[in-house]
């Protein structure tokens, strides 16, 4: 910067006047960065808001991708006390009397009791069946009880059984466990000595602590028998999982068409993508009113979206039982580009085609949901279209700011300039004023002369 001091000599106000030269030229300039700079923050406001309620939309469609979504059937039972149960697709509405009469149990098995768990009871083999399976554990010379329990349970041709010390009031006694319940998971056990008087048959002279059960209930009067408490094949489609028995207590057993959830996931679909259509609606339009534009009016990534997906919403699905609209279930557009539901067309179609729903939704790379994924994901995932425009912004305001660090560096420049060309004019007119005092003092000092007072 020139001097602090200035205008001395010719009595001007420099500082002032390059003061308001310099703004003159900068202040036009840097309005319009702070206009674009504002526009463009804007934009990147709404591409932000665009993808969070796309974001929204997409999260609504997770539901009806999934063919599982679209179970068809509900179970209900008259108390959970005894039972629970679950349905697929392929159970029939119905009512069913349960009661469960006995619960599958596990065999257990002790060997004789041993003064204590780790001393050694000689060598052999043990063989040991379960269901027609077995498996053998070779017992070394100083093998004890503890040391076979290891081998036993990591055995890796292991059939089924697990072994445990358990310490009674006649000693410690190793006991076996059919992983399995039902009878037909019993353990048998043999054991072969090795060499003279070893006592291995005899520690393995196996008696029988728990006897193995299969599971009884009454379905509708009839007797079904299971090796488990887990029972899927005597209700065509249900999975009956037994908990507690009691002869006496009957249970009730009701399957249905739930449709209820499949509805409310279509709803919320389209409350989502009505809300995602009112946010875009906002970002583009024009109000005459106010004379206000939307901040992506004319914006070709919004007619994009909006057209893509009218295409997809109404577009024609072919299913095993024939091509499918959402007109065809009672979801229609407005004249306002919203979706709308009828809720008794909707009911209607249901009930009547539910496969079909399921088929046009849930069907996959073709289906309704997996093709409205696909698309939004387009948009929203990471490097997707809307990151894209993210980062074009974003190269603009750098832009931006590269503009104004050049500008600056100019405005100094001029002002060092108007600087040095004021602080020469007024050197000048400095010396001017001086010549001019000192000739009016010579004037003045000669003969005759009559100061003027």
């Amino acid at each position: 910067m020139g001097l602090t001091a200035v205008g001395i000599g010719s009595g001007m106000d420099i500082n002032g006047i390059v003061s308001a030269l310099v703004g003159a030229e900068n202040t036009p300039k840097q309005a319009q960065f702070n206009a674009d700079e504002g526009k463009i923050n804007a934009e990147i406001s709404a591409i932000g808001a665009l993808k969070s309620a796309m974001s929204e939309f997409q999260s609504k469609l997770d539901f009806l991708s999934k063919p599982e979504s679209f179970i068809s059937n509900k179970v209900k039972l008259s108390n959970n006390d005894f039972l629970t149960a679950t349905v697929d697709e392929t159970a029939i509405a119905g009512s069913y009397s349960l009661v469960v009469e006995q619960l599958a149990q596990s065999q257990k098995v002790s060997s004789i009791a041993s003064a204590d768990a780790s001393a050694a009871i000689g060598e052999g083999t043990l063989t040991f069946t379960v269901d027609g399976n077995s498996f053998d554990i070779a017992a070394d010379a100083t093998d004890s009880l503890t040391s076979l329990v290891e081998k036993i349970n990591s055995a890796a041709d292991n059939v089924g059984v697990s072994a445990t010390i358990i310490n009674d009031d006649q000693g410690a006694k190793l006991v076996l466990t059919s992983t399995s319940t039902g009878i037909a998971n019993q353990i048998s056990v043999a054991a072969t000595d090795v060499g003279p008087g070893t006592p291995l048959s005899d520690t393995f002279t196996m008696t029988e602590v728990q006897t193995a059960k299969d599971s009884i209930i009454k379905l509708d009067g009839l007797t079904v028998t299971s090796s488990s408490n887990t029972i899927s094949n005597a209700i065509t489609g249900a999975t009956l999982t037994l908990k507690e028995a009691d002869p006496t207590k009957t249970t009730q057993l009701t399957i249905e068409l739930n449709t209820g959830s499949v509805k409310a996931g279509i709803n919320a679909l389209v409350s989502s993508y009505n809300d995602l259509m009112t946010s875009v609606k906002e970002m583009s339009s024009y109000d005459p009113d106010t004379k206000q534009a939307g901040i992506l009016q004319g914006d070709s990534i919004i007619r994009t979206i909006q057209s893509q997906l009218r295409g997809a919403l109404t577009g024609v699905y072919s299913t095993s039982d024939g091509d499918i609209t959402l007109g065809t279930i009672g979801i229609t557009t407005t004249r306002e580009g919203l979706l709308e539901v009828d809720s008794d067309k909707l009911d209607e179609a249901l009930t009547a085609n539910f496969g079909q729903i399921k088929e046009m939704f849930s069907a996959e790379n073709t289906g309704l949901a997996s093709s409205l994924d696909s698309l939004i994901d387009g948009y929203v995932k990471s490097d997707g279209i809307l990151d894209g425009r993210d980062e074009t912004l974003d190269n603009q305001l750098e832009r931006i700011q590269e503009n104004r660090e050049r500008l600056a560096l100019k405005m100094k420049a001029y002002e060092n300039r108007l600087f040095k060309q004021f602080n020469a004019m007024d050197a000048i007119v400095g010396q001017l004023n001086a010549q001019s005092s000192m000739l009016q003092s010579r004037l003045d000092s000669l003969p005759g002369v009559v100061k003027k007072t």
